[in-house]
């Protein structure tokens, strides 16, 4: 079917029946229902290669480095609300934790024309940030920025990370522990940077020793980092995961393996996912507004498609949610 099938079935033009289908103005309520009602007693489906002939496709891509990690669901959402209001889809692509696998996965939706994308916490250079962004709209979730090529947005995560100290440190902790997120390059602009730096600014407010647990932001890499938790004297009383993601995965490791006694230190995640509500899992954790930091970048999106050329940088304020993982059940050793 064709939109010159939708325009016969519901006796209108097919310039009317193209308004309706790109959501333009010029066409009363009354006749939306009409057209839209033949689309659907047809079956009609837009051609997207044949739309990106006349200059649009209708997609987006959003760029993951995998999709295990439950806050990039929350992204996804807030992305989907917002460019669904404008007809437009959304192609979800894992990308990896290497800019070269990446890059493969940026070139293959340029590639197949869509009209911009959206990456989070890409690990590309700021340089090859702007270059792509030379060939098609561009924003970044998560990675800091201030590109006059592209937009981003992001959560202050310096602050995320003091929330978490300053939490633990008023319980009464003293050994606190920080899980990092390895890649091939640091980075001051990638989000595990600046937490990992929050965190030792902040116990170094305090006068403390900020200790380190090399591992992953992932399930298995936070079962890496139980078991390194596990080899440590004395042991923390207290550890930032960095992510919820890394946060399951220690949860699990102690659960299953009994690495340490379940319980036997106080836990806090990142990015406030769903899963860290549920009540047996009950996690501490930074609420960063996962959705609306989806919408935003929806937002910007779109307003760079449509060929607003001056960049945006917004940074979101985090606030702590408190749950029972941050807890202990015995006094604190001083």
């Amino acid at each position: 079917m064709t939109i010159v099938d939708v325009a016969h079935h519901a006796g209108v033009s097919v310039a009317t029946a193209s308004k309706v289908l790109r959501n333009a103005p010029g066409v009363s309520d009354a006749m939306r229902t009409r057209v839209r009602a033949s689309m659907t007693a047809l079956s009609y489906r837009p051609h997207r290669p044949a739309r990106g002939m006349r200059g649009r496709t209708y997609t987006v891509g959003m760029i993951v480095s995998d999709i295990e990690n439950p806050f990039f669901s929350l992204l996804q959402r807030g992305i989907s609300k917002v460019i669904a209001q404008h007809n437009y889809e959304i192609l979800i692509a894992p990308g990896g934790v290497t800019s070269s696998s990446q890059r493969a996965v940026m070139n293959a939706l340029i590639d197949h024309q869509m009209d911009g994308v959206i990456l989070v916490s890409p690990r590309a250079s700021d340089d090859e940030l702007d270059r792509i962004a030379g060939e098609i709209p561009m924003v970044l979730v998560g990675r800091h920025s201030s590109s006059a090529a592209l937009d981003s947005i992001s959560g202050d995560d310096e602050l995320g990370a003091k929330l978490v100290v300053d939490h633990f440190v008023e319980l009464g902790h003293e050994r606190i522990a920080f899980v990092t997120h390895h890649n091939e390059a640091e980075h001051s602009s990638f989000p595990e940077t600046i937490r990992m730096n929050g965190f030792r600014s902040a116990m170094a407010a305090h006068g403390l020793p900020a200790t380190i647990i090399p591992a992953a932001w992932s399930l298995e890499g936070g079962r890496a980092a139980a078991r390194h938790l596990a080899t440590l004297t004395p042991q923390p009383t207290a550890v930032h995961a960095g992510a919820d993601i890394a946060a399951f995965g220690m949860m699990s490791e102690i659960w299953e393996r009994a690495v340490v006694p379940p319980n036997s230190f106080a836990l806090a995640g990142y990015d406030n996912s769903p899963t860290s509500a549920i009540g047996p899992i009950s996690l501490t954790t930074v609420d960063q507004s996962g959705l609306d930091m989806g919408s935003i970048a929806a937002e910007m999106l779109l307003e760079r498609i449509a060929g607003r050329d001056d960049s945006r940088h917004e940074l979101v304020t985090p606030s702590l949610v408190v749950r029972a993982s941050s807890f202990l059940p015995t006094p604190i050793e001083q």
